[in-house]
């Protein structure tokens, strides 16, 4: 009795905190028909702590990632009752080995093989971040082509002024185009400008059949297609409509109608020459985006101040004729110079190089002028002289714009 008491006070105080790397002891759970845990003597407690001073330290975070990064192990066959007893012994006399080791033991089976996957954030074994790939395409990349100066063979073409696109096009597939003396065929060609073209003599006369018509177009006719209830101004295109005076041995046929289109537009409430044409290169140089082909116009006036004037010239004043000659802009975008001058006290001659929508009219009423009436009287070197309204006329081979 004297002994037992005497271990008891000389028996070392357990310490209260965490060791580093060591989860803190736990009193041993008794369960049902378990023997009670023998005493340790002094001596063997002292020798216990000396064993656990002499233990290699472990970093807890090294602990924990072997718990959770230990790779799955195969399920075993379930054992027998008494394996399972003696299992369950084991498992509570065995100290615990901290929360770490608490989570990893409930961590169910899929977590554990999802946290077991190998890192995908390219962290090194040094903790620090390793760039990243770069991201890889699916497709090869495209080398752009180098610019050698070739151009369409159709293009070169339009630009030298012997056919239209559509027309280098037709005559390509017929085979009517040589490159230096070789017969080019495929479309999408491309040649260098220095480079000789020369056409079939049948182009040349399929292009000489195709016809440009000039019409004295009325108000209440549109150019083109037509809108609103409003006829286009090729349905007066018949024979009964023909200037008598147009002496061109020519009978309209129904094949001058097809793929006549209009080169230059004028709208319902204005009037004058229209020019409906086959030929594509006289429709790129009437409103190709370069064309430089003057179109003249007489337009009546009012000025909005004094409505009631006769004498509009005397009352308008020259600085919106000055501002009408260069210096406004429309959609904005700046207008090219026009020649601007009065043809009469009430009407103004314009020329202008481009023809945007209704631009006249658009012009005028920037200077406080409202248009009530609009002809346009010439197209390059073309006037339309005589040519009575609603009758038409075919171009002559020898005229030009």
């Amino acid at each position: 009795m004297t002994e037992r008491k005497k271990l008891s006070l000389n028996k070392a105080a357990q310490p209260t905190t965490d060791t580093p790397g060591h989860a803190p002891r736990k009193p041993p759970v008794r369960g049902s028909g378990t023997a009670p845990r023998k005493r340790m003597s002094a001596a063997e407690a002292a020798q216990a702590r000396e064993e656990s001073a002499a233990r290699p330290k472990v970093d807890p975070w090294s602990e924990e990632r072997r718990h959770t990064e230990e790779p799955h192990r195969p399920t075993r066959a379930p054992a027998s009752g008494a394996a399972r007893g003696d299992a369950a012994e084991r498992s509570t006399r065995a100290p615990s080995r901290g929360p770490q080791a608490e989570r990893a033991r409930t961590i169910d089976r899929p977590q554990a093989a999802k946290e077991a996957a190998p890192r995908r954030d390219h962290r090194r074994a040094d903790g620090r971040t390793a760039p990243r790939p770069a991201p890889t395409s699916s497709t090869a990349p495209v080398t752009p082509r180098e610019d050698d100066g070739r151009l369409r063979l159709s293009k070169l073409m339009s630009e030298q002024g012997l056919a239209s696109r559509r027309e280098a096009d037709e005559w390509i597939e017929q085979g009517w185009v040589r490159v230096d003396g070789e017969v080019v065929s495929e479309l999408g060609t491309r040649v260098f400008p220095h480079q000789t073209i020369s056409i079939d003599p049948m182009a040349r006369t399929q292009q000489a059949q195709r016809v440009t018509i000039l019409i004295h177009k009325p108000i209440g006719y549109v150019s083109g297609q037509a809108e609103d209830g409003y006829e286009p101004a090729v349905a007066l295109i018949k024979p009964e409509n023909r200037w008598r005076e147009d002496k061109l041995p020519i009978q309209l046929t129904r094949g001058h109608l097809k793929n006549l289109a209009p080169a230059g537009r004028l709208d319902i409430d204005s009037t004058g020459l229209l020019v409906l044409t086959q030929d594509g290169r006289i429709a790129k140089q009437l409103i190709g985006e370069d064309s430089g082909i003057e179109k003249e116009y007489l337009v009546r006036v009012v000025y909005s101040a004094q409505p009631e004037a006769e004498n509009v010239s005397a009352v308008v004043p020259p600085e919106a004729i000055e501002a009408l000659r260069f210096g406004l802009e429309l959609d904005g975008r700046q207008l090219k110079p026009a020649q601007v001058s009065w043809q009469n006290e009430q009407q103004l001659r314009f020329v202008l190089r481009e023809g945007r929508k209704r631009q006249i009219r658009r012009m005028c009423e920037l200077v406080g002028l409202k248009v009530v009436g609009l002809k346009r009287v010439r197209m390059g070197r073309i006037t339309l002289g005589k040519l009575p309204q609603g009758e038409w006329r075919f171009l002559r081979p020898d005229e030009r714009f």
